[in-house]
């Protein structure tokens, strides 16, 4: 079975939608700014300055040895173990609208969490400065973590001045979580939260994460089936927390979101990475254990090692308890939800060099965690066909580590950190899925399409080369199909632009599907060297402040200069703008004799008039066919509009071909014509 990287939440939304199919089947009802770099995990062992034992400003340290463990908590706030969170009596909790849940935006992050993998229990601190976004003030401010969790304290923090708040606290059934509910405070500020305006608010909350799959369990999915999708949980085994749209281990504010209702859950989590993507995280991490103290732990892609601090210095290893404490430092979230998973041993460290024996230098391409060493020779097998593309087209020196965690259920991917069973990536035909994450270790722009839209470009590359250029634009076509659903048709005349803009897409329908096209067609406009060039010169630069649209025109400028072409015309249609898709129709084919004359012998010329009535320009190739031969010229047609042209062919025609599949369109991607003439 073919493994294919794609995000959760498409996972998420066909298992949903087989759920939900089958409860309501009578027959069958009986049953997802720049982006931080990772670390690179260092084959000699723990390479990164030790975190020190001190409290961080503001902050009290409590060491206990009866279990409680090492947590900053605020200093007018009592330890956990004598809170006791105050629900709400019925009909106590203010009510507030999914339209004022959704008018706050979150711009840093403030963490100090503690996990006790022992009982899977989650203790966290968290100082949070939000915005309101929408159009009214805000007297109430509603706050979701995971049900399993609950509010212990949260405090108004405004300048020296702080603010105890009353925390009641109900739970809201919401698919975002994957326990199927959220619990939800709202708070009531002193003063109403105006437009535009800031608030911080220290927070502090508690409970457990165990696995849990209610939420698909409860539309019809099996046990078996929802524990592959939902394996989020805080164990001695494994830690993995993949966050809003999984399990909310962090606030959020978000409107009650359910699978099974479209897009709704995923849209929702595209918006959210897209609005908080130049929010700034911070994560002070501490992890009780017994025994040896866990490795490394990977907060939003990002990897840092351990320093342990051992409670007995002359206890049994096997016996002795401590404190494993990590500090990420401050650092733009990026278009990402937030993530942590901790691993329990080193990674085995793989420099893995390209067939075409290209330099990789001396780090590692592939560090991978994992108990199950027969598929380590078959995964950097398939890494070493994928990297030799890779280095072809993007030069030989990545810029990171792809570090990958082996875990069982559906793969999981933030930039060049994939979560995923090993032994599905070992397999034959898992090359393209090792393809699309090993790219995230050579491109790490900050800009989806370009990150995203390349990983699955290399892709379909990798097919072209093992298979043929037909097999990659029949795949094209396939992962186009619901983009040719998605795409409104414009109507000649309108006004505005459809569909998504690919500098701001924030559905991947958008910013991998049919960026992935958009690559592909420039490669036909510009040539293989010159978007070569264009690519390696373009990767390698300092992370950009500037728009995504401002970004894709610096990209553009670059690629005119290594093509020697203006391609401003298909920016403008395919990347700035969303104009929908081109659709193509062969109007009229007229073949013409022309006579013998001096030099050369009969010919026959070919009038081929081609209307597009989508809104977007399209380039394709147009062949006439003479039997065995062929002669191909490229035609680029306007939006609703209409383009003759003439070709010259050495024989009778006998078939024309427009379009490959290279350039997608709202019905069919390619149109043939038989030719019939009469000769004399």
């Amino acid at each position: 079975m073919m493994l294919v990287l794609l995000f959760t939440t498409s996972t998420h939304a066909q298992t949903a939608q087989s759920a939900r199919s089958k409860a309501l089947d009578p027959q069958t009802s009986t049953s997802q700014t720049a982006v931080p770099q990772a670390t690179v995990p260092q084959p000699d062992g723990i390479s990164e300055q030790q975190v020190p034992v001190t409290a961080p400003k503001g902050h009290v340290i409590i060491l206990q040895r009866n279990g409680d463990g090492l947590l900053p908590v605020p200093a007018d706030v009592s330890p956990l173990s004598t809170v006791e969170a105050k629900e709400a009596a019925p009909g106590a909790t203010p009510d507030v609208s999914d339209i004022e849940r959704s008018a706050l935006t979150f711009t840093s992050y403030d963490l100090d969490a503690r996990l006790t993998p022992a009982s899977s229990g989650l203790a966290v601190r968290a100082r949070l400065k939000l915005r309101n976004d929408g159009e009214a003030p805000l007297v109430h401010v509603a706050l979701q973590i995971s049900s399993s969790l609950k509010w212990e304290s949260v405090t108004l923090v405004d300048g020296k001045t702080v603010t105890r708040l009353a925390v009641p606290q109900h739970l809201l059934e919401t698919d975002a979580d994957h326990t199927g509910n959220a619990r939800e405070v709202i708070l009531t500020l002193p003063t109403p939260l105006g437009p535009g305006k800031f608030v911080t608010l220290d927070t502090f909350y508690s409970g457990t994460i165990t696995q849990n799959s209610t939420r698909l369990e409860r539309i019809g999915a099996t046990h078996t089936e929802a524990a592959k999708t939902d394996w989020d949980a805080i164990g001695l085994d494994a830690t993995a927390l993949r966050g809003f749209g999984d399990v909310l281990w962090y606030p959020v504010s978000a409107p009650q979101l359910f699978l099974g209702q479209g897009a709704q859950l995923f849209d929702a989590v595209a918006q959210v990475k897209s609005r908080e993507a130049t929010a700034s995280v911070h994560l002070r991490l501490g992890i009780e254990y017994t025994g040896d103290p866990p490795a490394a732990a990977y907060f939003c892609g990002r990897r840092r090692a351990f320093g342990a601090v051992r409670d007995t210095v002359d206890a049994p290893v096997v016996s002795a308890t401590g404190l494993a404490l990590a500090d990420f430092p401050v650092s733009a979230l990026g278009f990402r939800i937030m993530s942590l998973f901790v691993i329990p041993s080193t990674e085995t460290t793989v420099p893995v060099a390209p067939g075409n024996g290209a330099n990789l230098g001396n780090g590692a391409l592939l560090a991978i965690e994992t108990n199950d060493e027969s598929s380590l020779p078959l995964v950097v097998a398939n890494a070493k066909d994928a990297s030799t593309l890779l280095a072809d087209w993007l030069g030989p020196q990545p810029l990171s580590t792809l570090s990958i965690i082996d875990h069982v259920g559906q793969p999981f991917e933030d930039g060049p950190l994939l979560v995923a069973p090993l032994r599905s990536l070992g397999a034959a035909e898992a090359v393209p899925a090792v393809t699309h994450s090993l790219t995230h270790a050579w491109v790490q722009t900050g800009r989806p399409w370009m990150d995203e839209g390349l990983a699955q470009f290399f892709v379909l590359l990798g097919i072209e080369r093992s298979k043929g250029r037909d097999a990659a634009t029949v795949a094209l076509g396939s992962l186009l199909q619901p983009l040719t659903l998605a795409e409104p048709a414009l109507e000649a005349g309108a006004a505005g632009a459809a569909g998504q803009p690919l500098p701001s897409a924030t559905s991947e329908l958008y910013y991998r599907r049919k960026a992935s096209a958009v690559w592909w067609m420039l490669r036909d406009l510009a040539g293989d060297e010159p978007l070569k060039q264009a690519l390696q010169a373009w990767r390698g630069r300092p992370p950009s402040t500037v728009s995504g649209a401002e970004d894709a025109a610096l990209f553009e400028g670059v690629l005119e200069k290594t093509s020697g072409k203006d391609l401003r015309w298909f920016f403008d249609d395919w990347v700035y703008k969303d104009r929908g898709l081109p659709d193509l129709t062969l109007v009229d084919v007229t073949p013409r004799e022309l006579p013998a004359a001096s030099g050369r012998s009969t010919g026959w010329l070919v009038a081929v008039t081609v209307r597009n009535d989508g809104g977007a320009i399209a380039d394709v190739p147009l062949v006439i066919r003479s039997g065995s031969y062929s002669t191909t010229q490229r035609i680029r047609v306007p939006g609703f509009a209409s383009v003759t042209t003439r070709i010259v062919a050495e024989a009778p025609p006998t078939q024309v071909v427009l379009n490959d599949m290279g350039t997608p369109e709202q019905r069919t991607s390619v149109h043939t014509r038989d030719v019939v003439v009469h000769t004399r």
